[in-house]
């Protein structure tokens, strides 16, 4: 498996957040995971990524059976994890431009056109995420996966605050990201958070996770689960789960 995580407990300011969660996701794969706000979805991602106030009491977190359970977030970002925010800050001073081109290993010409695909070209002189709207702060989160081109992929809500035809273009790049444009050798691989299902119009995923209150209670088909979440709430997957 490229990520292993087997009994994975967190806190956060003292309070259990994560109880003994466990999920694999192997090459090539792309799991999607569902919950209600407040449920420790965010909270995976992060203690994935290695955020400091994720403070890992139980369990353990495997990338590319390397246990990286305890290495800081500059040691996960340089093995191949890369995660776009929801809500990423606002950096003032730093251009955009200026970011890509201290982890860029593509040529010029590249970096142009994955721009031009973003219809992102007018912000890369500006400072980042100031004064962009919720599609423009996707785009430069997306922007700079690419670039950083990460072999395990974390999406948290890429579809938040992005307007129909947004999403289409933030949808056909995740999905390139993502190598789902290619039949085989298919070696990347990514955990998305979903609220509204949007980008499931764009993105084939191979299996959902359900997590309430910290904990991964089942897992599926994404479009099955999807479509019960819509049509009976969580309180259905609760009744399922009993």
């Amino acid at each position: 498996m490229l990520l292993s995580i087997h009994n994975l407990t967190v806190e956060i300011a003292g309070k259990e957040v994560l109880h003994e969660v466990n999920l694999s996701i192997d090459h090539g794969e792309t799991h999607v995971l569902f919950g209600k706000n407040g449920s420790g979805k965010t909270t995976l991602l992060m203690a994935i990524m290695g955020f400091s106030g994720c403070r890992v009491t139980q369990g353990k977190i495997l990338f590319k059976d390397t246990d990286i359970t305890y290495l800081p977030i500059s040691e996960r970002a340089r093995m191949g994890i890369g995660m776009s925010f929801q809500r990423p800050p606002t950096i003032r001073g730093v251009k955009v431009h200026d970011l890509i081109k201290t982890f860029n290993n593509n040529d010029d010409a590249t970096i142009e056109q994955i721009v031009n695909s973003l219809n992102f070209t007018e912000f890369m002189e500006r400072d980042i995420n100031l004064g962009f709207s919720g599609g423009e702060i996707k785009k430069s989160e997306l922007l700079q996966l690419i670039v950083q081109n990460p072999e395990l992929i974390l999406l948290d809500e890429p579809e938040s605050g992005v307007d129909l035809e947004n999403i289409k273009v933030i949808g056909k790049v995740i999905k390139k990201l993502l190598q789902k444009n290619l039949r085989r050798q298919r070696v990347k691989a990514g955990l998305v958070i979903t609220h509204t299902g949007l980008i499931l119009n764009y993105l084939e995923a191979d299996k959902g996770h359900l997590m309430l209150n910290g904990m991964i209670i089942c897992e599926g088909n994404p479009r099955e689960m999807f479509e019960t979440i819509q049509n009976s709430g969580y309180e259905e997957c609760i009744r399922c789960q009993r």
